[in-house]
């Protein structure tokens, strides 16, 4: 008689500091203009007392206000937001499930269409970038850009910059991708260094 046995793929929870947080919301707020309070709670893994606490500076300093179960972007009249829908590194459209978007000092954003281009222009600005982040091949979930898995030389073609790089949150997840498409993984600092090795010292990008 053969049991049948799950065996279940454990999770690894990063849990943002306060104002790591802050800056997430603001990056998301600014691109999605409405946010529930409920789906923060989940996507950043804390209370929604928790989330309060956090967009209550964004209230008093005029950003956002608080709608039923949520929170809206304030438009102003003449706003000075970044330009999001083309990369800031090469200029193609952006595909927001793709994306990599660096927060600079002052709440300055930028935004590029790939990790390609992300870590190019992550590695141009070095100490000006306060933080990054990108998306899980997978989940489609925010992830820390610092943190992420990258997978280069795979044989999936994704219809971005070249060469392609696909991110994960998971290691185990980026291995078993490995597995079937082939690519070598590397951490943040490694993979920023190949793709700059890779380019040749292109100020610009391969396109597909």
């Amino acid at each position: 008689m053969f049991v049948k046995r799950e065996h279940k793929v454990k999770r690894e929870v990063i849990v943002l500091l306060p104002i790591e947080r802050q800056r997430e919301i603001k990056l998301l707020i600014q691109m999605k203009k409405t946010l529930k309070i409920s789906e923060l709670s989940e996507q950043f893994n804390v209370s929604e007392m928790t989330i309060y606490r956090d967009i209550k500076p964004l209230v008093e300093e005029g950003l956002v206000t608080k709608t039923f179960g949520g929170i809206s972007l304030i438009e102003k009249k003449e706003s000075s937001l970044p330009d999001h829908s083309h990369c800031v590194f090469c200029h193609k459209p952006n595909n927001q499930k793709m994306a990599y978007r660096l927060i600079l000092a002052n709440d300055k954003i930028e935004t590029a269409c790939c990790a390609h281009c992300g870590l190019l222009r992550h590695r141009q600005l070095g100490d000006e970038v306060l933080q990054a982040i990108c998306h899980d091949f997978f989940t489609n979930t925010t992830i820390s850009a610092l943190l992420t898995w990258y997978v280069l030389d795979t044989c999936l073609n994704i219809s971005c910059c070249q060469p392609h790089i696909i991110t994960f949150e998971n290691r185990d997840h980026a291995e078993k991708f490995v597995k079937g498409f082939g690519g070598n993984i590397y951490g943040f600092q490694e993979a920023m260094e190949v793709v700059a090795k890779k380019m040749n010292g292109d100020t610009g990008c391969h396109n597909q």
